[in-house]
């Protein structure tokens, strides 16, 4: 019985969640959709990891993503394999809210290598993926002090969600990065030539996405730890031990 009723609260969550989710990818505002994010689908894939964990938020991401795609279609066909980075942000979130930072260090080391061993990662400005770089660092940081116990328990939830989404939303970004350069999708997807991606890189990608991923760090910061409380005292999750 008991199981029965928490296997009945976990759809129900990823239902709801898949919803909301799905309404806001489909909200594409063309004067902000320069960088990375057509819609709005940034605001809670970070979200969706943090309340329904790795597994059930990259779910729940993947459904709506798919489904808001296809409601309202983006420019090509191609965007259905960029847009995984939206389940794979959800995945990152809920990996670090439960502790597994090793497998976030791994997925960001190994990315960030291949965009390097690229040849064409040498003619591309530095700062056009100075947030993504900004992530990593801050990433190591919070593994160093996490493993010299200098993370205090007592820091407000909300200090943590922010970070968490900050290097999930970034971890979204990467894959998309490792799909257009290393992956050369700019070349085989959208014909593009190393010039046309050097102007990419400049502007204004690299001011648009971090407001974006501001924007969502500061719902990170004031929003989740209300939602995980209300959830909480309505029995329909439990907040991880490290949380609490």
């Amino acid at each position: 019985m008991l199981v029965t009723e928490r296997r009945t609260r976990r759809i129900a969550l990823i239902s709801t969640f898949a919803v909301l989710s799905t309404v806001l990818d489909m909200m594409v505002t063309p004067s902000l959709s320069a960088g990375i994010w057509f819609g709005w689908i940034f605001v809670i894939s970070p979200i969706n990891g943090l309340i329904l964990g790795p597994l059930d938020g990259f779910i729940t991401t993947l459904i709506s993503v798919l489904l808001g795609h296809s409601l309202v279609f983006r420019d090509s066909i191609y965007e259905f394999v960029f847009t995984l980075g939206a389940p794979i942000c959800s995945l990152v979130t809920g990996y670090l809210v439960r502790g597994e930072w090793r497998k976030v260090f791994v997925y960001y080391t190994v990315l960030i290598a291949a965009y390097f061993l690229d040849p064409l990662s040498r003619e591309l400005p530095i700062w056009g993926m100075w947030d993504t770089f900004l992530a990593y660092s801050v990433l190591v940081a919070y593994i160093i002090l996490t493993r010299a116990n200098r993370i205090n328990s007592n820091l407000k939830q909300g200090y943590l969600f922010a970070l968490y989404t900050f290097i999930g939303l970034e971890a979204d970004v990467l894959f998309r990065i490792f799909v257009l350069v290393p992956c050369q999708a700019y070349r085989i997807f959208y014909g593009l030539t190393p010039e046309s991606l050097v102007f990419i890189w400049s502007v204004p990608a690299p001011i648009i996405t971090p407001l974006k991923v501001a924007f969502s760090s500061a719902l990170g910061f004031f929003l989740v730890p209300e939602i995980l409380k209300t959830l909480q005292t309505r029995n329909y999750l439990r907040i991880p031990d490290k949380l609490t």
